[in-house]
């Protein structure tokens, strides 16, 4: 079998899904359809519709598109089963129920944004960076009934600088994304659908550490002063930039004035201990310096409520109070 005869059904919704989907697309394989999110409401009325990036790219290309509320949905499955798949690529999307992801003939293969078993879940690169992590990558595995746990095809290792943000390990993770796919697609073809694979039991009895990646909410995002400088720095570049990390500021002694809100882009550490309360906010020689359990951290990038994101230089031509974090 060649690449032209083998039908492929993608599904994915964010630009990660879309590095490789065009891989994919510009390298000849045979994308029949592509199923990804309905377009979201967007604006203050919600009244306009925005498709996912995904959709985009698929209609430029001229792809057939299906967008389901529900994977479970009768006409969905029916016309998802006309395409007579041979295999689904998942990248970036939902949970499937079985009845999808054992229609294909050959399978269907999630592309993970982490090395698995570790990072089970919806936020992997996030967690990986938070946890401070050296090494992440990416794995291919065939779906089963439980999230992110089905047999391990491939896996490529992608090392995570100590002054890498999620930005950086997001672009390099969805170009490694594709590389994976790829190879796990021409393992497809290979074996004529057969394809060795490895039972993560396997992997979980040995001394790789399991962790959980959970989706990420605003209150996961607020920082927490009391832990050590090297944990708070992990957290800010975990989260930018975006959803972004953020905390609250307060005028400092007593004095009056509302607390304020700030998202926090960018620290970096300064070695130097600190005895005062965590939290407590100073300024030297154009530092904006905060306590954390057992030393200062330096703020270089942050956002205050309602402006835009400035280096910390320029925040600080602003203030005119001590404050303290909260």
């Amino acid at each position: 079998m060649n690449k032209k005869d083998l039908k492929i059904i993608f599904m994915g919704t964010p630009e990660f899904a879309v590095g490789t989907l065009r891989r994919l697309v510009e390298d000849g394989y045979n994308i029949v359809a592509v199923v990804t999110q309905p377009d979201k409401p967007v604006g203050r009325h919600q009244d306009h519709l925005q498709p996912s990036e995904v959709k985009r790219y698929a209609t430029e290309q001229g792809i057939p598109v299906l967008q389901p509320v529900k994977m479970k949905d009768p006409a969905f499955v029916e016309q998802l089963a006309a395409y007579h798949a041979d295999l689904q690529v998942v990248v970036a999307f939902r949970m499937l129920p079985e009845v999808v992801w054992s229609m294909p003939r050959f399978g269907t293969f999630n592309v993970h944004a982490a090395l698995l078993p570790q990072y089970r879940g919806a936020a992997p690169i996030n967690w990986a960076i938070i946890n401070g992590e050296t090494m992440t990558g990416v794995t291919t595995f065939f779906l089963d009934k439980d999230i992110d746990t089905g047999r391990i095809i491939l896996q490529k290792k992608f090392p995570i600088p100590d002054d890498a943000d999620v930005e950086y390990v997001y672009d390099g993770l969805m170009h490694l994304g594709a590389d994976i796919a790829e190879e796990t697609i021409n393992l497809v073809l290979d074996g004529d659908g057969h394809v060795d694979s490895t039972d993560q039991n396997q992997l979980t009895a040995t001394d790789c550490e399991l962790h959980q990646a959970p989706k990420i909410f605003k209150d996961t995002c607020k920082i927490d002063w009391t832990k050590k400088a090297k944990q708070v720095y992990d957290f800010v570049r975990g989260l930018s930039p975006y959803p972004c990390a953020w905390t609250t500021m307060q005028p400092a002694n007593g004095e009056t004035g509302k607390a304020n809100t700030y998202k926090i882009f960018k620290t970096s550490k300064t070695g130097i201990a600190c005895t005062e309360k965590p939290g407590t906010v100073s300024v030297r020689k154009n530092q904006l310096l905060v306590a954390c359990s057992d030393e200062w951290l330096s703020i270089e990038e942050l956002q205050p409520a309602g402006k835009k994101r400035m280096p910390a230089t320029a925040f600080l031509n602003g203030i005119h109070s001590e404050l303290t974090c909260i």
